[in-house]
């Protein structure tokens, strides 16, 4: 999607000039901030100024009349609370029309309010109890909205502690929390903001000796190796595995770049007994006693992952301070010395925040092995086109659906190299941009013998009368080079012709990194040119399917 967040918006019921502040100061958040009166949360949703994006921070008895009464120990109906939650979400909603994304925080009380002590999560009237329903119902309330995210304000108060909260800087200056809790907000916002604009990390290369494992495979032999069993270093070890194998279930791929024997360390990771993370965990690796910067481009180049999309862990400081000089477009946090730190560290990491995850996100590493057999079985046979029959390719396209609207949106906004325009559309703008009658998008499915790569690709046409314009032609990086390409256009030359277009149009926007797309429209499409970089296919002939793609085509959303 297209949130620039240039200009953010700073809504709160406390004087946010030190939060401000904050974001003015930090050139990395990329953000312009502007405040707002504090204390008219709800007239400055009503009316809020232009913004790319809002970050909404309140605390509960601002929203609440019924919690602020309830403070001071009157007895308040719970369903009245949860009506003064919703008056709350519909004035969210109609700051939408003119605020496009909108981060929200949950609601927290300071560490020191003991409510009704031991009654508090008993009672109907405790103050945690009720706050946990005014934050389900905000949670439930929020969940559908699109480009409305919930940040867990709770985190930040845990965080910072006692000194998260301050009663004298909100006598002083009405401001209710200490520069500490100020800067956990921010960088959950910063995170949020990076995710949504696709700058999350996708690649995690890892080390071996001492960092996956404890120990030196090659001097102690795997059978020697701190992993598992009943030593705290080893347990810590192989919890720091099952941490990795949990964010590979989230989408992140795993490679390893470490300074070893590769059949001595692949014995270890086949053979050892306690290991939580195998040979088909990692998408890549590169064991050898080369540099570990040059490695870590091998595998970023050898997956398609960009180094701004790559996250190194290493326990050895030189290699950090390495890696991180050499390539300071990958993420080389800094790392306990104690293996028990491990899985804090790795969990506080907020590089992989996403506004969404698909199944497709969740299958990511199981595409990538697949994909290193698929090579395997090139590098074996004669020729391309012997290879390509050998794949078994189907290629499926169906007009995108609710279900897959999030991907597909996921899918525009990613995508760089192989895309005609680079538009980048909001979830509801493409949801509105499909509806037009005019409008026809399919979203495409590849699988073969060695697996399914999900959906990678989008199909989007316009025809007005005998017109017809290719206007999102979209396709991942993981199935170039299977002519996966030349059917997507033949899914857009039959709907055309079928709908009485006599031209197929398709007009490349040039941007830094689509070159791909302007190699095929030019050298392999079979569309003539008409100079300028606009392309044209003449609907009276038939695009031609390669001859090993099976093609399915739903010409109904499913």
């Amino acid at each position: 999607m297209t949130v620039s967040a240039q200009r953010l918006l700073l809504v709160a019921d406390f004087n946010a000039s030190n939060l401000q502040a904050l974001f003015a100061n930090d050139a990395s958040a990329g953000v312009t901030p502007v405040g707002t009166s504090f204390g008219s949360v709800f007239q400055s949703l009503l009316a809020p100024p232009p913004a790319d994006a809002a970050f909404v921070w309140t605390r509960p008895e601002a929203v609440s009349p019924g919690f602020a009464a309830l403070l001071g120990n009157e007895r308040v109906p719970v369903a009245t609370i949860l009506a003064e939650v919703d008056a709350f979400v519909e004035a969210i909603d109609g700051a939408r029309a003119t605020v496009p994304l909108m981060l929200v925080s949950s609601w927290t009380l300071p560490w020191y309010q003991r409510g009704l002590g031991m009654l508090d999560l008993k009672s109907e009237q405790g103050l945690a109890r009720t706050l946990l329903a005014m934050n389900g119902r905000l949670a439930d309330r929020l969940a559908d909205r699109k480009d409305v995210y919930l940040l867990d304000a709770s985190r930040w108060a845990r965080a910072a502690g006692p000194r998260g909260d301050s009663p004298a800087s909100w006598y002083a200056a009405k401001l209710p929390y200490t520069p500490d809790a100020l800067k956990l907000a921010v960088a959950d916002v910063k995170a949020a903001l990076r995710g949504i604009k696709g700058g999350a990390r996708k690649l995690v290369v890892v080390d071996l000796d001492d960092t996956l494992w404890g120990g030196i495979v090659g001097d102690a032999g795997w059978e020697n190796l701190a992993l598992g069993g009943h030593d705290p270093k080893g347990e810590a070890h192989q919890d720091f595995q099952r941490a990795l194998k949990a964010l590979s279930r989230r989408g992140i791929v795993l490679a390893i770049a470490s300074k070893n024997d590769e059949a001595v360390a692949m014995e270890a990771i086949r053979s050892h007994p306690e290991m939580v993370l195998r040979e088909g965990d990692f998408a890549a690796w590169r064991i050898n006693w080369s540099d570990k910067a040059s490695n870590i481009v091998e595998i970023a180049e050898e997956l398609n992952l960009g180094l701004q999309h790559t996250v190194f862990l290493d326990d050895n400081p030189m290699e950090r301070g390495r890696v991180r000089e050499t390539l300071p477009d990958v993420l080389v946090p800094e790392w306990p010395t104690d293996p028990r730190g491990y899985v804090a560290a790795l969990q506080a990491l907020d590089c992989f925040d996403a506004p969404a995850i698909t199944d497709e996100d969740r299958a990511r590493g199981a595409m990538y092995v697949a994909e290193r057999e698929r090579q395997a079985v090139r590098l074996s046979v004669q020729s391309v086109e012997e290879w390509l029959a050998a794949l078994g390719l189907v290629v499926r396209a169906e007009p995108v659906r609710p279900a897959t609207l999030t991907r597909a949106t996921q899918l525009l906004n990613k995508t760089n190299q192989m895309n005609l325009t680079g538009r980048r559309l909001t979830e509801t703008a493409l949801s509105e941009w499909v509806a037009a009658p005019e409008n026809a998008l399919w979203t495409v499915t590849v699988s073969d013998r060695f697996g399914d790569a999900g959906l990678t690709g989008l199909i989007g046409v316009t025809v007005l009368q005998s017109q017809a314009s290719i206007v999102d032609f979209v396709l991942s990086c993981r199935v170039f080079g299977r002519q996966v390409e030349e059917a997507m256009v033949h899914v857009a030359a039959s709907h055309a012709r079928a709908k009485g277009a006599e031209v197929l149009r398709a007009t490349l926007v040039p941007t830094a990194k689509n070159k791909p797309t302007l190699e095929f429209l030019r050298d392999r499409s079979g569309f003539a040119s008409d100079g300028a970089e606009e392309y044209r296919w003449d609907c009276r002939m038939n695009y031609p399917l390669p001859s090993h793609v099976t093609l399915e085509v739903s010409e109904t959303a499913e």
